[in-house]
């Protein structure tokens, strides 16, 4: 199994590259079910979770081609439009496969999703919206079951909370609709939009996607297209975080601005000097302690929960108490006792974790738990005194693209071993 050895001490510097966003290339993955043309996708990052989701789509029966660089998705045929749990139980995407499936063959069995154990993610939205077009719904055996024999039809519906992976699913579902669908209280994220864009390519008829009102008019069916996926907003964050909590200076080149916009206003505050390099650049500076600085985590365009471990782990360090407060998932702060063996002062009181900044971190051999805590745990291991082993880094793998090779290239003293 695969561990992290961090030397830290080293101050960053130098430019450090984003790659495609993992979370807007998984729904653009599943979007390609939808057609019997090809469909062609750039940007599409090399990690784990994509490996198992383009696995999913082959067991499926579409052929998936790496080209130039390029994703070439042919889903002509649809031999079994099932996502078994062998395939993707390491995944927690699975679902979005639920309802291009639904749309484009009337059937689809899916396994109940894995992956992170950061809390719950309420798949129960997505079943009820998809019930709401017309699906027939099962759950048995750990699998849901949706049947839709005679094709989905357009309906209203309206979120009981904002889920992401809910918004695409159904966004996916609802293109091929009969009539009009009317998504209220839809996740606005950046990578919503850019499914809505990727299918608008393809022929759907999308308004409103970035907003809380999406609306959908069915159409019969979609063609082929071409597409590049959005940057990572979270490796681009933590890119950020990064050149910050070891005094570095450091340009994060490929990614979009405004989609990090929460994280770097509070960066800002806590006494990094962030600004633009360019039309998708941006350079992180600090030569000092930071200030603790509260944040609550939101949905987008607030702070990113995505991100909160990370930035947690840059207050480990800070002048001062900070409130870190998570309101997405309920169990997203096991990175704190692995914080904790490295000497940082954080207590837990529910859903809010209050950090005590220390002069110093110190090395220690760590467990990653979730892909985001992967991350914290490597920025924490670049600021402490002395050697950190970060041991089950396959989590990092599912969403980082080469990360130690990124980070090692700008100095840090990061290498994987065995």
């Amino acid at each position: 199994m695969d561990k992290f050895k961090i030397v830290g001490g080293a101050s960053l510097h130098g430019e450090l590259p984003v790659s495609g966003s993992k979370n807007s290339a998984l729904p653009a993955l599943a979007a390609a079910l939808l057609t019997d043309e090809p469909v062609i996708l750039h940007g599409i990052p090399r990690v784990k979770d994509i490996a198992t989701m383009e696995s999913l789509l082959v067991h499926i029966g579409a052929a998936v081609e790496l080209q130039n660089g390029a994703v070439h998705v042919d889903a002509r045929n649809l031999e079994r439009p099932e996502a078994p749990y062998e395939v993707v139980k390491t995944m927690r995407a699975s679902s979005l496969v639920l309802g291009p499936l639904a749309a484009r063959t009337g059937r689809a069995r899916v396994s109940m999703p894995g992956g992170c154990a950061i809390g719950a993610r309420p798949i129960n939205l997505h079943l009820s919206a998809l019930e709401q077009l017309g699906a027939t719904i099962e759950q048995t055996h750990g699998y849901v079951e949706a049947v839709a024999p005679g094709g989905l039809r357009g309906g209203n519906i309206h979120f009981d909370r904002i889920t992401v992976t809910g918004t695409e699913d159904l966004l996916m579902a609802a293109v091929l609709a009969r009539g009009e669908t009317i998504i209220r209280n839809a996740a606005r994220e950046p990578e919503v939009k850019d499914l809505a864009e990727l299918l608008n390519k393809m022929g759907a008829k999308i308004e409103g996607a970035g907003t809380s009102i999406i609306r959908v008019t069915g159409v019969e069916r979609l063609h082929g297209a071409e597409h590049t996926i959005i940057p990572d907003r979270i490796e681009a964050g933590t890119f950020l975080l990064a050149g910050a909590i070891t005094n570095g200076d450091v340009t994060v080149t490929g990614c979009n601005p405004e989609h990090v916009a929460a994280l770097t206003i509070k960066m800002t505050q806590a006494g990094a000097e962030i600004e633009n390099a360019g039309a998708n650049a941006l350079r992180a500076r600090c030569c000092r302690r930071p200030r603790a600085v509260d944040v609550t985590t939101e949905e987008y365009p607030g702070f990113a929960t995505d991100l909160q471990a990370q930035y947690m782990a840059w207050m480990t360090i800070a002048q001062g108490i900070s409130f870190v407060t998570e309101t997405i998932f309920e169990n997203r702060f096991m990175h704190t006792q692995e914080l904790a063996r490295m000497g940082a002062n954080i207590r837990i009181e529910g859903r809010q974790a209050i950090v005590a900044g220390e002069d110093c971190l110190t090395g220690a051999q760590v467990i990653a738990s979730d892909l985001r805590a992967s991350a914290s745990l490597v920025l924490a291991a670049m600021v402490a005194k002395g050697e950190t082993i970060i041991d089950r880094v396959y989590h990092m793998d599912r969403g980082y693209e080469r990360i130690e090779e990124k980070l090692a290239a700008v100095g840090a003293d990061i290498e994987r071993i065995r």
